[in-house]
């Protein structure tokens, strides 16, 4: 499996909107797949995960079928 190399602060990013919009995109969750399975996550970027599954969890933020909010 190739590298995964995610842009700077994309997951705060992401993060950030997610908690404004209060949900992801289909884009997004397989984007957060990918961060997951890579070992070179920050501490502060897999709190920014943890925190996002567990506003999931709660139902604060929900997956839409959307591929990209931009549209």
């Amino acid at each position: 499996m190739p590298p995964v190399n995610l842009l700077p602060s994309a997951i705060s990013e992401l993060f950030a909107q997610a908690s404004v919009a209060g949900k992801i995109t289909l884009a997004d969750r397989y984007g957060l797949m990918a961060a997951m399975l890579s070992e070179t996550l920050s501490e502060e970027e897999r709190n920014c995960i943890d925190r996002l599954l567990h506003a999931l969890r709660k139902g604060r933020v929900r997956v839409v079928d959307e591929l990209s909010t931009l549209l």
